[in-house]
């Protein structure tokens, strides 16, 4: 990559770093519906003026259904089970259970797709199922985020299934996306799909709205991570995958919980613990070779 290219790369993995902070930010006042909601609602409206560039508009308008409904997989359904998720759980362990989206999607493509994979993506998913089970059932995260004083462990672990049921969402998404959504330009897929993921939520967020007063922090937040986790990182996200390709693209998500784990212990006061870390590692050394950015010949050469 150029300096200035993985300047945008980093600059990507602070901004859905920051992501999880600010979802707990609007999470606790708004709830986790009308939290994901109000996302997908600003990111579409910061998003409408690129239907102005040339193309993209036409090739929305051509794909306009599965644009829609790739939408409700890749950004309504994941955010609100993300934004439940980090009322129950620090940020830092949503974040890093966020990094098992390429296992998520790799099998997903294998089954759906029957993208069969290599064998030293085979051994990375492995070893990233492994990492999360470790992570479960050390029962890392435990400690309050500041909504409880501390959480029950059922919740607690519906709130990591609700994280891993996300990054499902998101590898389903990937399949749907190359399956039907082949050549269709990547700004009208972007914008379209959270217009899709706001229709979708329009319901749930006006029947779970607050009924108290919510106060100009909250909305701050939702606007941050509208504006700067959603609406522009999108645009960085494609602008690195066309200049750098898929592959190197995908390695934010290393990134991603380093910066999440960051914002939680400075911001909202959250310990990291080394089963933390260690299950961490895990997941990412999985991630590596499950995606193919780490392979073993050999192993490769004997399947």
């Amino acid at each position: 990559m150029s300096p200035a290219l993985l300047l945008e790369f980093f600059l990507l993995a602070a901004l859905w770093g920051s992501s999880f902070l600010f979802m707990r930010l609007g999470a606790a006042e708004f709830g986790a519906l009308p939290t994901a909601g109000l996302r997908v609602a600003l990111a579409a409206l910061f998003l409408l003026p690129v239907f102005l560039i040339k193309g993209v508009w036409a090739d929305f308008r051509q794909r306009a259904r599965p644009i829609l409904f790739v939408g409700l997989l890749n950004s309504g359904i994941p955010f609100a089970l993300f934004a439940f998720a980090v009322l129950h759980i620090t940020t830092g362990l949503t974040s890093i259970l966020n990094a098992t989206v390429p296992l998520t999607g790799a099998v997903v493509a294998w089954l759906w797709l029957k993208d069969r994979p290599s064998g030293s993506r085979m051994l990375g998913l492995l070893i990233g199922f492994v990492g999360v089970t470790l992570l479960v059932i050390g029962k890392s995260g435990f400690s309050a985020t500041g909504v409880t004083a501390a959480a029950s462990i059922g919740t607690t672990l519906l709130a990591m299934g609700a994280c891993l049921l996300a990054t499902t969402c998101y590898g389903l998404a990937a399949s749907y996306t190359k399956r039907y959504l082949t050549g269709a330009h990547p700004l009208a897929t972007a914008t379209g799909s959270q217009i899709g993921a706001a229709l979708g939520l329009a319901l749930p967020t006006f029947w779970f709205w607050p009924e108290t007063p919510v106060s100009l922090g909250a909305w701050g937040a939702l606007a941050a991570v509208a504006l700067f986790c959603t609406s522009i990182a999108y645009i960085l996200f494609f602008r690195i995958i066309e200049k750098a390709g898929p592959s190197k693209a995908l390695t934010v998500t290393f990134l991603v919980p380093v910066f999440a784990l960051v914002y939680g212990v400075f911001f909202l006061d959250e310990s990291i613990t080394p089963w933390m870390v260690t299950c961490g590692v895990i997941i990412i050394c999985g991630t590596a070779l499950s995606t193919g950015l780490v392979r073993l010949g050999r192993l490769d050469r004997a399947t």
